[in-house]
């Protein structure tokens, strides 16, 4: 979670170079994945940091250029739910509940992340996680650090052994292969 300028700083280095960019800033045509991950960084710090009132209209525009960004790349993210390094690959529908994710997330398209049985609780996630096209994270159940979540797994239980590969409905355990083949090593 965001609470200073420096932090968000640091997040922001952090989640472009979990997105491979070696340029600085983003393109004006392109890079909507990184602006929209740069608006939700901004967001998190006016959320938790910017408190006064003459902060107000800074933090509308924010929070207006972020929910445009996000209905057209079909994200649905609530703030302060990753932690530094997270690299979405590609825009498509991407459902996040309240979740909580450590750094040095990989997420692909089509994956949802979310509560069930009337529960308001999402998953705990570890650091340095890959999670694979349309995989559903379902439940408050908790990953562990290191793990590759397969395309199109159905992770329902716990997931407490870290460096490992897991795929399927519902998922298992395939291999004792971990994620950093998945995710940039800079971020570790």
């Amino acid at each position: 979670m965001i609470q200073s300028k420096k932090e968000l700083k640091y997040y922001l280095e952090q989640d472009r170079l979990a997105l491979h960019y070696t340029q600085k800033r983003p393109g004006i045509i392109k890079d909507e994945i990184w602006k929209f991950e740069i608006l939700l960084r901004k967001n998190e710090y006016c959320t938790n940091c910017l408190n006064k009132i003459w902060y107000l209209p800074y933090k509308a525009v924010i929070k207006l250029l972020y929910h445009r960004l996000a209905v057209r790349l079909g994200f649905s993210i609530p703030l302060n739910c990753f932690g530094p390094g997270l690299s979405i690959a590609h825009y498509g529908l991407l459902t996040i509940g309240n979740a909580h994710v450590g750094k040095n997330c990989r997420i692909q398209e089509g994956v949802n992340i979310g509560a069930t049985g009337g529960s308001n609780l999402a998953a705990a996630i570890g650091d340095n996680v890959f999670i694979g096209t349309g995989a559903k994270i379902i439940g408050n159940i908790k990953i562990a650090d290191d793990v590759a979540i397969g395309a199109g797994a159905v992770v329902t239980k716990d997931i407490l052994e870290s460096g490992i590969t897991v795929a399927g409905v519902p998922a298992k355990k395939i291999s004792s292969n971990n994620s950093h083949s998945f995710i940039d090593p800079r971020v570790l």
